[in-house]
């Protein structure tokens, strides 16, 4: 196997690992990115909402109240301080970079003003382009960039990780670093019924956990309210849709928002999702209606939505759209402080794979966008601050890889016990089912359906912990919040196996 040392190995390409290699290198550190699939890949250039920043800094304090809204109790203060502190300048690096945004922000879901800076329906694209030409651009012997390279399992030495395996196109790579950082996305495809990308596996939550990372918040899982779903695939309809004047209908033809909100369409994401769920089981289905907007609006105003839909037969101009809510993003992942460090020594995360603490229960609608900037360089330079230069190759655990042909029936288990609505009966079961087929080969496929394997079960312990509803997890046989808010942290007992505790909030336990 060949080897190649680096001082950073960033692991993903999205906008926090790419922010953070930038960063990086900035600093003069020689970086590795790897990336899993394509550079621009990812959840990332998919977004199509905006990026959320405080327009100007009086604005700080209403996103940080809104945010902290959002959240329903279970933000980190200290991250949410920092995040609406330094997501203006960040953000405004983009214009640096290329990114032209459109000359009026927008307004979104739980937020009280418009604060949100877009480039139409495609800012997660333009954003995308941005970073990946920066770093191709300045790809020499101190940054490189491997595409299609698989992290198969991280490497400890001393307590301390200090690199990884890869498998890339030209064949298995170890990595020796001084740090790693993770910003591998989430595990939206857990579930049979979501908008993430086919790369959305799970892998740093997963890594991060065999290298005896604490996990945080799992069972919090956001629903977008509006994805058009066809068998299973989803195709996201921004929420600025709605933020221009979108409504919901019903399947009588009513605006039935006002039942469950005085916010009305733009009431935070788990509340319209709940709330259009509720609907179409009561009438029978669910319409956004962007008629009244004009055709001509919604197609300038919409382009990406308007193509995407039109491949389906649909036209937002002159069409009720039918949507229902998919699986969008998971605030749970590896346990980090507000500079990306993970409970071991060595390894940083920033991103969706990463609890920061910034989303508690309930993310606010384009905040993942500059909470990939603001934390992104906050773990770069924290890695940087503390690299080890390791004196050996460490040790891998064994890689546990299960047969990827179970993952639809999984996938079911999971829509079916830890969708929108859980209790125990439902969440029960499919613990008690939990066993799924080791791969008779470790492949890439397999070690994905691993990931999912184990998270999967980890979120449905979690979920069955908290009796109570609260954001992205709501639970019908208890339906109310309990006091004080408690996040669930998930470590290793001395036998390893899983062991799950609940932490108060603003006690960052086992976060060095």
């Amino acid at each position: 196997m060949n080897t190649v040392e680096t001082e950073l190995l960033v692991v993903g390409g999205g906008v926090a690992g790419a922010y953070a290699a930038l960063t990086a290198r900035s600093y003069g550190a020689d970086v590795l990115l790897a990336c899993k699939g394509a550079l621009s890949g990812g959840s990332t250039r998919w977004a199509q909402g905006g990026v959320a920043a405080p327009v100007e800094s009086g604005d700080e304090a209403s996103h940080a109240a809104d945010t902290l809204k959002a959240g329903r109790g279970l933000c980190e203060p200290d991250a949410v301080a920092v995040f609406v502190r330094e997501a203006r300048t960040q953000v405004d690096t983009l214009r640096d970079l290329g990114v032209t945004f459109s000359p009026h922000v927008t307004l979104e879901g739980g937020h009280s003003r418009a604060r949100i800076r877009h480039t139409g329906d495609a800012t997660g694209h333009a954003v995308s382009l941005a970073l990946s030409t920066a770093l191709r651009a300045g790809q020499g012997p101190a940054l490189q960039v491997q595409e299609g390279a698989f992290v198969q399992t991280l490497r400890r030495s001393g307590g301390r990780v200090v690199g990884a395996d890869l498998l890339t196109p030209a064949g298995p790579l170890r990595v020796r670093a001084g740090a790693v950082l993770l910003a591998t996305g989430g595990f939206g495809r857990l579930f049979g019924v979501t908008t993430a990308p086919p790369e959305g596996t799970g892998d740093g939550v997963g890594l991060a956990w065999a290298a005896g990372a604490h996990l945080r918040d799992l069972e919090f899982v956001q629903f977008h309210p509006t994805a058009v779903v066809r068998g299973h695939e989803a195709q996201l309809v921004t929420e600025a849709a709605r933020g221009e004047g979108g409504q919901l209908l019903n399947a009588r033809g009513e605006r039935f928002m006002a039942r469950y909100d005085e916010a009305l369409e733009l009431a935070p994401r788990d509340v319209v999702a709940r709330a259009i769920a509720a609907e179409m089981a009561a009438t029978g289905g669910v319409w956004l209606d962007l008629r009244h907007l004009g055709e001509a609006f919604v197609h300038a105003r919409f382009p990406t939505v308007t193509e995407s839909l039109g491949r389906w037969g649909l036209n937002p101009g002159t069409d009720p759209i039918p949507v229902r809510p998919a699986v969008h993003y998971t605030m749970g992942g590896v346990q980090t402080d507000v500079d990306g460090r993970a409970t071991v020594p060595g390894l940083y995360a920033a991103g969706e794979v990463a609890s920061s603490g910034l989303h508690g229960a309930n993310r606010l609608a384009s905040n993942s966008l500059s909470e990939g900037l603001v934390f992104g360089a906050r773990a770069a330079r924290a890695a940087l601050a503390e690299l080890r230069t390791p004196q050996d190759d460490g040790e891998a655990p064994p890689l546990a890889g299960v047969d990827p042909a179970c993952l639809p029936r999984l996938r079911a288990v999971m829509d079916r016990a830890a969708g929108l609505r859980r209790n125990a009966v439902d969440l029960e079961a499919a613990l008690a089912d939990w066993a799924w087929p080791a791969a008779p080969h470790v492949t890439r496929a397999s070690l994905e359906a691993g990931h999912l394997a184990t998270l999967g079960e980890l979120v449905l312990r979690a979920a069955l912990a908290r009796e109570e509803s609260r954001g992205g997890h709501c639970r019908t046989d208890f339906p109310a919040e309990t006091t004080p808010p408690r996040h669930t942290v998930w470590g290793q007992g001395r036998d390893g196996q899983p062991v799950l505790r609940e932490v108060p909030v603003g006690l960052a336990v086992g976060v060095r």
